[in-house]
């Protein structure tokens, strides 16, 4: 084997990831080697023979695993938007080393002492306020994590938590190959009528890669979206929809039912152990929602407000069908079609007339405008560091006065090795240590329409969307300005996270920001203004439907992990029948259920979270309502939002934060006045 780089310090430009020098085979020597380290310097804090300090104790601990951390964050980066069967197995085998050292560190009844004794004296330490924040943190991370349990319970935890970190894992693995198995080839060109000539074009260039005649389409967002969207061929929706909502729910191999099970009951077993009475319990303690019941609370209100909406656009909807193509029955593989074609009518709107002017290039410019115009940074692309795939850009990221932000990684196609979904994440967080500042390492992965031999990549409206909302997390994380990294960028709370992703996008409906970058891809015209006003006209465009099936997922979510007892639950699908039973429109599908795929919950890091995605959109909406107020691009409201919000990281309850920027607690009122919702 070559010189095993990760066991290296990384002397490249940035210290950035040696990406084209690492091999697969160097993880797990390197994974053993850094964890054998962090446990030294664990020993070291632990048996300190001086008195626990706040310096020798929690300052030496947030800093501890550094080589460790490092190598996670590149590994598990590469094993979402770069995986094979090699780094699958790696994380299977991995994974509950990982957990057994978190738990070696969390169980450590001499550190734990040191940390508690630390916590006991912290009214006369004089503390700064982050200072208190990470004290807070790290005595938590020990009391939520059994510390003061006793032996047997300890040893119960640490074997629930080193299975539950293996289910998520496989649960993951199974979707993606569920997703990568599925393909339609379709041989029969009048099988395509309806669809955007890009859509057919990808299709067959798709094929061609594939050796195969004809257009091949699959569940990757940007073949599957246009292909329920815009065909006509009814019986072809269907089969790719049931597809698509039968992930992982087939009674075969890579079937996630009792994988669903198991990690609801492990995660309520866990909760129980910890004296809480659910995992939602344990979750939300640290949320700004506080407990179930004020999730519970806040959906349901939604609810109330969105329901009748959702079904009076959805009677609309059915009345449209019928009288257009004498449909008796509107079912899910209706949905996108019939809304996409009363979309065009009521607004002469279609994606296709928007795509010309939303080239992919164009928008990664105009979010790099945007953010130069609120917070002066400066984007340039390089080529001097490593990147994990070709597909990859890599920027450097400056401020005015040329210092260094952060370094920025986009990743924007599909391919096999690569989930579903848009997702931000970091490669090295931001701290201060030996007092020098070092900067972040931030990426984005995507999944957009690719290139064809005649189209650069266009993107939909809302493709662009999910641009500038990953690209808000990013500048969460690149404009963080904090000591500890265990309190930077975006570690803050996870019903908080989403705020700046969220608010982001609201520049995209506004033409002041629109004209800088939406300009059609041949003749460099700038979007019409009466297609920016139908932009903004149709944004609230069956808002009910749409905020019925977010307050779906975020009830289904708490279902599994606040409601009842898991014990009680033998059918992951009648469970999730009954969950859905007052916010469901479209007739049930027997051979679809939507837990078996729902990787926020099951696999990433949104269990008892997933209402987080509302509860943001109140703050967001609330947030850019003082934008309004001042101007988009208003420099103070901006700097106002990055010295109170962006730059802040967790380092104070986010409530606190955001009262400090906008002068007030958020009112609901502006989400739904936003979402045409109050009448």
């Amino acid at each position: 084997m070559s010189k095993n780089i990760l066991l290296e310090t990384f002397e490249t430009n940035y210290n950035t990831a040696p990406f084209s020098k690492i091999e697969s085979e160097h993880f797990m020597p390197a994974f053993k080697k850094a964890i054998e380290e962090a446990r030294a310097e664990i020993d070291v804090i632990a048996n300190n023979k001086e008195d626990a300090t706040f310096e020798n104790t929690i300052v030496a601990l947030d800093f501890s695993g550094e080589k460790l951390d490092r190598i996670s964050s590149i590994f598990f980066n590469l094993n979402s938007a770069e995986t094979n069967e090699t780094i699958q197995k790696i994380a299977q085998d991995v994974s509950p080393l990982l957990s057994d050292f978190s738990n070696d560190v969390t169980l450590n009844k001499n550190l734990f002492k040191r940390v508690k004794a630390v916590y006991s004296i912290k009214d006369g330490l004089k503390l700064a306020t982050e200072e208190q924040t990470l004290l807070d943190k790290k005595y938590k991370g020990f009391s939520r994590n059994g510390a003061n349990l006793p032996e047997d319970k300890k040893e119960q935890l640490r074997e629930i938590d080193k299975t539950l970190s293996q289910l998520k894992l496989k649960f993951g693995e199974n979707v993606l190959a569920e997703t990568n198995k599925f393909d339609m080839l379709i041989t029969n060109e009048t099988d395509l009528s309806g669809l955007p000539d890009g859509a057919k074009e990808a299709a067959k260039q798709l094929a061609e890669s594939k050796e195969k005649e004809g257009w091949l389409f699959t569940l990757d967002y940007p073949s599957y979206i246009p292909f329920v969207t815009y065909a006509d061929n009814r019986e072809l929706r269907k089969k790719l929809t049931l597809a698509a909502g039968s992930k992982s729910f087939k009674n075969d191999e890579l079937d996630n039912q009792d994988i669903v099970l198991q990690i609801t009951k492990l995660r309520h077993e866990r909760a129980n152990i910890l004296g809480y009475k659910t995992h939602a319990d344990f979750v939300l303690e640290e949320r700004m929602a506080q407990t179930p019941k004020n999730v519970e609370s806040f959906l349901n209100e939604l609810l109330e407000k969105a329901k009748p909406a959702a079904q009076e656009e959805f009677k609309n909807l059915e009345q449209f069908a019928k009288e257009l193509d004498n449909i008796d029955q509107l079912e899910k593989w209706d949905g996108s079609y019939y809304s996409e074609k009363l979309k065009q009518k009521l607004f002469s709107l279609d994606d296709e007339q928007l795509k010309p002017y939303f080239k992919l290039e164009n928008i990664i410019d105009g979010a790099f405008t945007v953010a130069n115009k609120l917070f002066d940074l400066n984007f340039e692309e390089i080529d001097t560091i490593d990147k994990y795939h070709d597909d990859v850009l890599t920027y450097k990221v400056t401020n005015k006065n040329g210092d260094l932000i952060s370094i920025f990684y986009a990743d924007f196609f599909p391919r096999a090795g690569k989930r579903n979904g848009a997702w931000m994440t970091s490669f090295k967080p931001q701290y201060v240590k030996d007092g020098e500042d070092n900067r972040p390492h931030v990426s984005i992965v995507c999944n957009f329409t690719k290139p064809t031999k005649t189209k650069p990549s266009l993107l939909t409206f809302n493709e662009v969307t999910t641009l500038f909302h990953e690209f808000g997390h990013a500048l969460h994380g690149m404009l963080a300005n904090t000591t500890y990294p265990s309190i930077s960028g975006t570690s803050v709370y996870w019903d908080f996270v989403e705020l700046p992703s969220q608010v982001l996008e609201n520049w995209c409906y506004e033409k002041e920001a629109l004209k800088l970058f939406a300009t059609h891809y041949e003749t460099g015209e700038v979007i019409p203004m009466d297609l920016v006003n139908k932009i903004k006209e149709s944004a609230t465009f069956h808002e009910g439907m749409q905020t019925l099936r977010q307050i779906s997922f975020g009830l289904l979510d708490m279902s599994w992990h606040g409601g009842e007892s898991p014990e009680n639950i033998t059918s992951v699908k009648d469970h999730e029948s009954k969950s859905f039973k007052n916010t469901s429109l479209y007739p049930a599908t027997k051979e679809t259920c939507m837990s078996t795929a729902f990787s926020h919950i099951f696999q990433g890091g949104y269990s008892s979270g997933y209402y987080s995605y509302k509860w943001a959109e109140v703050l967001d909406a609330d947030a850019f309502e003082y934008f309004k107020e001042e101007g988009i691009f208003n420099k103070e409201v901006a700097t106002k939002f990055k010295d109170n919000v962006l730059s802040q990281g967790g380092t104070e309850n986010p409530m606190t934060l955001y009262k400090r920027f906008r002068g007030q607690e958020p009112k609901p009122e502006a989400l739904l006045k936003r979402a045409g919702l109050l009448k």
